[in-house]
């Protein structure tokens, strides 16, 4: 009976161990931490800063065309 028992609670650490190695591989291979997504806000809001004027011209630009373009039906 000892046997068994043992054999059970050797299963048990084992089922463990492999969960809980599952659940860290995948907890630090999982996709983008925290400071990757904030790196990359940091550059987006740079380049937006950097070219804010060239946007600013773009975007009028389109919509000058889609009003001119609408009104002349």
């Amino acid at each position: 009976m000892a046997v068994y028992i043992k054999k059970i609670k050797q299963k048990t650490k084992s089922v463990k161990n492999r969960w809980k190695e599952i659940y860290m591989r995948h907890r630090y291979v999982s996709g983008i931490t925290v400071i990757e997504l904030v790196l990359i806000l940091v550059i987006i809001i740079a380049l937006l800063l950097i070219f804010k004027n060239q946007l600013i011209d773009l975007i009028n630009t389109i919509f000058d065309k889609i009003i001119s373009e609408s009104s002349g039906i």
